[in-house]
């Protein structure tokens, strides 16, 4: 039995250590009698506390060492468990004599049930036993720990009272630092809550003198308001005056003028009502002197830009948008102050002006007129048998020309079409060797003056305007461009002069159109005149040339016989083809009717294209006669004829072509049975 074994081990070293340890590793069970062991919880009638080491110790290390064995047994052996009846001594009187104790075994015999039989449950054998990695005899020979917050007092050495002196001495000295320095920081805060109180009082102070101060303040400000304006007039900065005096010509300078300008305004408004004022007395002076000053440096810098207009190969338009635009105020103040010296130099602008655009078309003109032109004389007429083709040049020197084609528009139509705004320049035209027809002279020299027209048109209402009216501004450009306009007129009335060439005179219409649509777009009226009397220069010459086709197929008409041809002879000659004047007729046709495409039921070409139109048809009908009693021969002749002007004219478009159409649709109809 491993009770014997316990007993007879009692005097083994390591059982005579008196144990302190009132813990167990094993975990704490409930009372029961059939535990393997009897714990200080089990034996309440003993007397023995929680805290009686020695037996909990010895019941715990002997019950240890029979689950161990027990547990052995049972895990290595294929036996039926068997319960031991414990029948010796009591463990508590062994663990008693043992340990010395002699108050123990008179307690344990009066313990009741100290014999009672107790029983090992497999339960109590599964228990596991945590010794915290110790055997049973080092953690029977281990010291207890401590409790917690539980200090336990023992006498001192005398070594650990000289140690702990001299702590005590050091901390003694270490509290009397601390005594001096806390001093010191003492005397520091006073003097500080001394300065603050200084620094309180200088703030009350200075928030005194602040308010005081702001008060002033505002009532300088006050002052201010109501005198500010009135000195603001009545004084002159020494840098106004060196400005206007000495300083360059530029915008600032223009601003220190628009200055003064101010200051002279306010001047005369106030000084009616406050007579009296000597600071509007002592001003007078200074500012008439000012604007004396002012006008005679602008009076000089306009003539030397006036000047700078008559030099050779100039641009006009360089000098006006960077020289006169910049500083049109200045003309303003010039106009203000002193508007007679304002009108002498716009009026030596407009005689400058006036001198450099006559001059420079009157060149232009002359390189045009080295242009060749077709010269479409009276032979170049519908009625007319001999047309021999002559070029020319406007000067009027006869040279031999490429032929021409009088009644056939053909690409003449692209000067109207051409996005080109642009006119040809004078070395180009001189150079240019290649016959033209007269709108290209006509359209180069319009859209120069037109371009040049508005160019200055602008400047005169950007530059002269508030200072003149629009009314003024108008009779200032027709004068300038007075002789021009009349060197344009001049070279119309040369180029259709002696021409028969209808096409070119209504494509010349039809430019001259253009132009004063372009003119409404750029809002320049003051060029209408010209274009207006163009326009009377091109119709009457427009009728003259369709009178004189009329004239030239009524004359036709006229010369034919009045009987058929009664040899078989001249009967055979006949033939029903188209007669050449159809095609001519139709080629004419088809060239007004081209350009005619937005014309109105007003123009005087509508009449005489009328008019042409009835003598070709009494040409025809004429001629039909010819063919005698042959009805079928005569409508064929007619058919072709009035189909072949239809051919020619089916691709035109426009109210006008609209109803020649329609017309010549139904004369085509009507003698279409007979082809």
């Amino acid at each position: 039995m491993w009770l014997d074994r316990l007993a007879g081990q009692s005097t083994s070293p390591a059982l005579s250590q008196p144990g302190s340890r009132s813990y167990s590793p094993a975990p704490r069970r409930t009372a029961s009698g059939l535990g393997p062991y009897i714990t200080s919880q089990q034996r309440p009638g003993l007397g023995i506390t929680p805290r009686s080491s020695s037996l909990s110790l010895a019941s715990s290390e002997s019950s240890a060492s029979s689950f161990l064995a027990s547990s052995r047994r049972a895990n290595g052996s294929t036996l039926k468990e068997s319960r031991t009846i414990y029948a010796g001594p009591d463990p508590v009187e062994i663990l008693s004599t043992v340990l010395g104790d002699d108050e123990r075994p008179a307690k344990s015999a009066t313990m009741p049930g100290v014999g009672a039989i107790s029983s090992i449950s497999a339960e109590d054998l599964q228990l596991e036993f945590d010794f915290g990695g110790l055997s049973l005899k080092e953690l029977a020979l281990s010291e207890e720990p401590a409790a917690d917050g539980v200090g336990v007092y023992r006498p001192q050495a005398a070594e650990e009272y000289d140690r702990d002196k001299t702590k005590f001495e050091d901390l003694h000295r270490s509290i009397g630092a601390c005594d001096e320095i806390l001093g010191s920081v003492e005397v520091n805060l006073e003097n500080f809550r001394n300065d603050l109180a200084t620094v309180s009082a200088d703030i009350e102070t200075l928030q005194a003198r602040s308010t005081a101060l702001n008060v002033r303040l505002e009532n300088r400000k006050a002052v201010e308001k109501g005198l500010g304006p009135v000195v603001e007039e009545i004084s002159v900065s020494p840098m106004v005056v060196s400005k206007v005096a000495d300083g360059h010509i530029d915008e600032s300078w223009v601003k220190v003028v628009a200055e003064i300008d101010k200051r002279a305004t306010a001047h005369k408004k106030n000084a009616s009502s406050a007579q009296g004022s000597k600071g509007l007395q002592d001003l007078g002076p200074l500012l008439e002197k000012l604007v004396l000053k002012a006008i005679e440096r602008i009076r000089d810098f306009f003539v030397s830009q006036i000047k700078a207009l008559r030099s050779p190969h100039i641009n006009a338009q360089i000098i006006q948008q960077q020289n006169f635009l910049k500083f049109r105020d200045l003309y303003s103040f010039l106009h203000k102050h002193h508007s007679a010296l304002a009108d002498e130099i716009c009026q030596a602008y407009m005689n400058t002006m006036r001198w450099y655009y006559a001059n420079q078309f009157t060149r232009y003109e002359n390189a045009l007129r080295k242009i060749k032109l077709h010269s479409l004389d009276k032979t170049d007429v519908i009625g007319n048998e001999d047309t021999s083709r002559k070029g020319t040049v406007l000067s009027s020197s006869k040279i031999a020309g490429p032929p021409h084609d009088a009644f056939n528009l053909g690409r003449r139509i692209d000067l109207l079409r051409t996005n080109n705004t642009s006119a040809l320049s004078s070395y180009l035209a001189e150079e240019d060797q290649s016959t033209h027809y007269l709108e290209v002279p006509f359209r180069n020299f319009n859209l120069a003056l037109i371009d040049n027209a508005t160019a200055e048109y602008t400047f005169l209402a950007s530059f002269f305007s508030p200072a003149l009216s629009y009314s003024a501004i108008s009779r200032h450009f027709t004068y300038i461009f007075d002789p021009t306009f009349q060197l344009g007129q001049t070279l119309t009335k040369t180029l259709i002069a002696d021409t028969y060439d209808a096409i070119g005179v209504l494509l010349a219409v039809r430019l001259n159109q253009h132009f004063q649509f372009e003119l409404q777009r750029r809002k320049v009226p003051a060029a209408d005149g010209y274009l207006n009397g163009t326009a009377m220069l091109l119709w009457p010459r427009l009728q003259f040339i369709m009178n004189a086709h009329c004239e030239s197929v009524r004359a036709l008409t006229s010369a034919l016989p009045t009987r058929p041809p009664t040899s078989k002879t001249e009967q055979g000659k006949l033939s029903a083809a188209p007669h050449v004047c159809t095609q001519r007729f139709g080629q004419l046709l088809h060239g007004i009717l081209s350009l005619s495409t937005e014309a109105g039921d007003d123009e005087p070409v509508v009449t005489s294209l009328g008019r042409l139109r009835s003598e070709a048809e009494a040409f025809l009908t004429r001629y039909s006669a010819a063919f005698g009693n042959d009805r079928r021969k005569r409508e064929r002749f007619l058919y072709n004829n009035y189909s072949l002007i239809l051919t020619i004219i089916s691709d035109t478009h426009g109210k006008l072509a609209a109803e020649e159409q329609e017309h010549f649709e139904g004369l085509k109809t009507a003698f279409q049975e007979a082809a």
